[in-house]
């Protein structure tokens, strides 16, 4: 069974892959999907035995890598944070497929689409089930490999193209510092296998290292490597630039990447290493400050978006700030139910925004949309329940995650925590804002689409709207039902798979803070909502007005630039690396030194070897007989020389030959 899991999704992708033409769309895509759903059935079995039996397995296949004393097998781990994982992935995958089903079918290379999906699925449970850090790196560069693959999907789109490539040169900055941790790791402990690395991690809690004269800690080196990794996969701010521009993928692609895949990835990284992390202060206190600034900067800018799926993916990249910094707090019990919470109502977003651009025939620009209530009655309820559990309504699956990320920040007493606290509450009410700014333009306002558009616009059909059915079950109780065992004191859900010291025990002291700061979140988050629905139900026309004002035009191109972070990387990197590559290494090396050293000098010393050879053809015998005799005894002696003396010989001779 645990072994179907892993292979299950592979065999799909292969048999989907080449075989598809065979087996018709209809056959492909159902094939497809029932191998995908069948596998989910499976993870929930697993998820069982594994968390409420703790009955925790560990599968060794063969031989891997054997180097010495050096062993590797392919190792697989299910214990609870696995089996949580696999929850959430195959079971977004698996309404993914279903929705494709419908979403993708006019379209000519569905076949591939869902290869690509199964084969995304597959690398992914690699990932979540390795047992060492190699292993774990074959499906981190699988997932981001797919990631290339189905952002591209539509290749003949030039944005498409554009986007995938960023994507995927963006994830090759965090995956090199992947490699250097994984280097690192062996050099300090002699293996990668996790539980050996775990297990000693505490014996280096003072080791360090000397680079160009300063002694590093070794752990925290450790830690911001793996860290670096999971701010490239888990786009968090500074190598975020490639999230928003993935939505040239198709919708399910979005889906897929953005709430259960891809972007979690990075968090399950850091929850997976918290034995290391545990014991490297410093690298924590940076995991805190980063995901806190990231909250902040993409729920700014998902304040001014017009796009409609740009506006979630912005979302997501906040979300994934508080994920980061409630690791960052030791939180990493509460990053991971958050992380199951948002997965789901993430999605649904995603497909609910995916069925609004399929019946507004492709238009993705909120504000050529709205008075789609009436028309779209079934996609709003389901909009509407996920962007409420987005931005955290009580008894909502977001509420109980996010608000208690914001209450543990503050309870630690900590610069780090109270700056993420600070940051994340007004993250709060710009989710709140743009949540409620989303509704309105897309449903309720007055539209702006054309009539034509809007006349032939119809609700979900029953293969996109049985996904969102399920999606937002999950996202209305499993907040509720599942706080208790993930993040209840004195709960032993997540057993030996996650470490937190006892230092950084802060759910106590989150538990008895004061009301008022309890409940700041929720008081922020109702004036995002409260602001939001006044000034788009009732200020439209003021709108105008202010738009003429020096402040509000400055402040929102500086928000629609995305506080010109993309411009500040294309003048100062981009233009200045591809200047560099081009001036003094192309121009000077490759076209003038390289050249004049290299084929240039090559090409005057056959032109002079031809022509002394042949000079020495003079056509007479006992000059033949001469270079003959001559011949054999240089051969007679480098024979019975050394490789140094032959050498001073041979320069000796092409000296007086081309002197």
């Amino acid at each position: 069974m645990y072994l179907l899991i892993i292979f299950l999704p592979i065999l799909t992708s292969i048999i989907t892959g080449f075989f598809g033409n065979f087996l018709t769309k209809k056959g492909t895509t159902r094939l497809a999907s029932s191998f995908i759903i069948l596998t989910c059935i499976l993870s929930y079995i697993v998820f069982y035995e594994v968390c409420f039996c703790s009955s925790s397995c560990y599968i060794t296949l063969s031989p891997w890598i054997v180097a010495g004393s050096f062993k590797l097998y392919w190792d697989f781990i299910f214990d609870s944070l696995t089996a949580t994982m696999l929850v959430v992935v195959l079971t977004i995958s698996s309404v993914v497929h279903v929705y494709s089903i419908s979403y993708m079918g006019h379209d000519p290379h569905i076949n591939r689409f869902m290869s690509y999906l199964s084969l995304f699925t597959f690398f992914m449970i690699v990932l979540v089930t390795a047992n060492n850090y190699i292993q774990m790196f074959v499906g981190w560069e699988g997932v981001g490999l797919c990631s290339y693959l189905l952002i591209n999907f539509w290749y003949t789109r030039i944005q498409a193209n554009k986007a995938a490539i960023k994507a995927m040169l963006v994830n090759r900055v965090g995956d090199i510092n992947i490699i250097f941790a994984i280097v690192t790791i062996f050099y300090l402990f002699k293996s990668v296998d996790y539980s050996t690395v775990f297990a000693l991690a505490y014996n280096f809690v003072n080791s360090t290292i000397n680079i160009f004269n300063f002694d590093i800690n070794i752990l925290n080196l450790i830690c911001i490597f793996l860290f670096i990794g999971a701010v490239g996969k888990s786009a968090q701010v500074g190598l975020h630039v490639w999230l928003p521009d993935a939505m040239e993928g198709p919708t399910p692609v979005s889906a897929l990447i953005h709430a259960a895949t891809m972007v979690t990835a990075g968090i399950f990284v850091i929850c997976r290493s918290s034995f290391i992390f545990e014991f490297a202060p410093v690298a924590l206190a940076v995991v805190t400050i980063i995901g806190a600034v990231t909250t902040f900067y993409a729920a700014s800018i998902g304040l001014v978006q017009n796009d409609l799926k740009k506006v979630i993916a912005y979302s997501t990249c906040s979300q994934l700030g508080y994920m980061v910094f409630a690791c960052g707090i030791s939180g990493y019990n509460i990053s991971m139910y958050h992380l199951a919470n948002h997965a789901f109502f993430k999605a649904l977003l995603f497909l609910s925004a995916g069925a609004v651009i399929h019946s507004m025939n492709d238009e993705q620009d909120m504000r050529k949309m709205g008075g789609l209530l009436k028309v779209l009655p079934f996609t709003y309820t389901m909009f509407l329940i996920g962007s409420f559990a987005l931005l955290g309504l009580p008894f909502l699956s977001g509420y109980y995650s996010k608000d208690f990320i914001l209450e543990l920040s503050f309870a630690t007493y900590t610069i780090p925590g109270h700056f993420a606290y600070i940051l994340g509450t007004m993250s709060a009410f710009f989710t709140a804002f743009y949540s409620v700014r989303l509704l309105i333009l897309t449903f309720i306002t007055k539209t702006n689409a054309y009539k034509q558009v809007i006349l032939k616009a119809k609700d979900a059909p029953a293969l996109i709207a049985i996904p969102l059915f399920i999606l937002a079950i999950f996202s209305i109780f499993v907040g509720y039902n599942f706080k208790d065992m993930a993040v209840g004191l004195g709960s032993d859900f997540w057993g030996n798979a996650l470490y937190l010291s006892y230092s950084n025990n802060y759910l106590m002291d989150a538990e008895f803070l004061p009301f008022i700061i309890k409940i700041f979140p929720i008081i922020f988050a109702g004036l995002g909502v409260i602001l939001a629905a006044y000034i788009y139900n009732y200020l439209t026309k003021y709108l105008n007005t202010l738009v003429k004002n020096n402040l509000f035009i400055n402040l929102y191109t500086f928000l629609n630039k995305k506080w010109f972070v993309d411009k500040l990387y294309s003048e100062v990197i981009y233009q200045k690396v591809l200047f560099l590559s081009y001036n003094p290494l192309y121009a000077v090396f490759d076209k003038g030194i390289f050249n004049v050293l290299g084929p240039r000098v090559l090409n005057n010393i056959l032109e002079k070897l031809s022509i002394n050879t042949a000079e020495m053809q003079s056509g007479f015998f006992y000059h033949y007989a001469l270079i003959f005799l001559i011949s054999i005894t240089l051969l007679i002696i480098i024979s019975s020389l050394e490789f140094f003396n032959i050498f001073i010989i041979l320069f000796v001779i092409f000296f007086f030959i081309f002197k």
